[in-house]
């Protein structure tokens, strides 16, 4: 389960470094405590930091929002924030204070981004980049979205992708209605 859990977070944690990627720059949590570069801190780094109380899953969510606002007018590769987020990150602070089960998990309070046609059973829409879906309701979390919740992860957001995964193939790569024309790297 943990290297198939691994594959599928994978991705998801490759879209929430390409959505944040920017210069390079400190962010500072209080005058006593300093994390050099969260944006390219690993979750081991994450984890680290919340166990010394360095960090708190709010701090890491309030910096991946800024830096959503800041470069998502340049990169469109995000279509939607969580409006939860920040809940959702002072919850699993309280959880990791409470010591519950689910805080010793390897993801619990990391923020991730899911591609939009990764159907989240929450206020965000799941639309495949369409406008024909927004506002459509799902029955349910995605099977890799309920791990990704069981493992404590908050989902951020949504990332952009080409509308209906490029299904329909006469727009260009990395378009969609809702997104807009996202920045396609070809070197993968």
């Amino acid at each position: 389960m943990a290297s198939t859990l691994s594959r599928t977070l994978f991705p998801c944690l490759l879209l929430i470094l390409l959505a944040t990627i920017s210069s390079h720059e400190a962010y500072t949590v209080t005058a006593a405590h300093q994390v050099p570069n969260i944006g390219e801190a690993t979750v081991d780094d994450l984890r680290l930091a919340f166990k010394q109380n360095k960090l708190t899953s709010r701090q890491v969510v309030g910096f991946y929002l800024g830096r959503i606002r800041r470069l998502n007018p340049v990169l469109n590769g995000v279509i939607e924030v969580n409006p939860d987020a920040l809940y959702l990150a002072d919850k699993a602070d309280h959880e990791r204070k409470a010591k519950a089960p689910v805080s010793f998990s390897r993801l619990h309070g990391i923020p991730v981004l899911v591609k939009d046609n990764i159907a989240t059973k929450d206020k965000m829409n799941t639309t495949a980049g369409s406008f024909a879906l927004l506002g459509s309701v799902v029955p349910r979390d995605t099977g890799v979205v309920a791990k990704l919740r069981k493992a404590g992860a908050i989902i951020l957001g949504k990332a952009s992708l080409s509308e209906w995964s490029g299904f329909r193939g006469r727009a260009p790569p990395g378009w969609s209605a809702r997104g807009g024309q996202g920045v396609v790297s070809t070197s993968y």
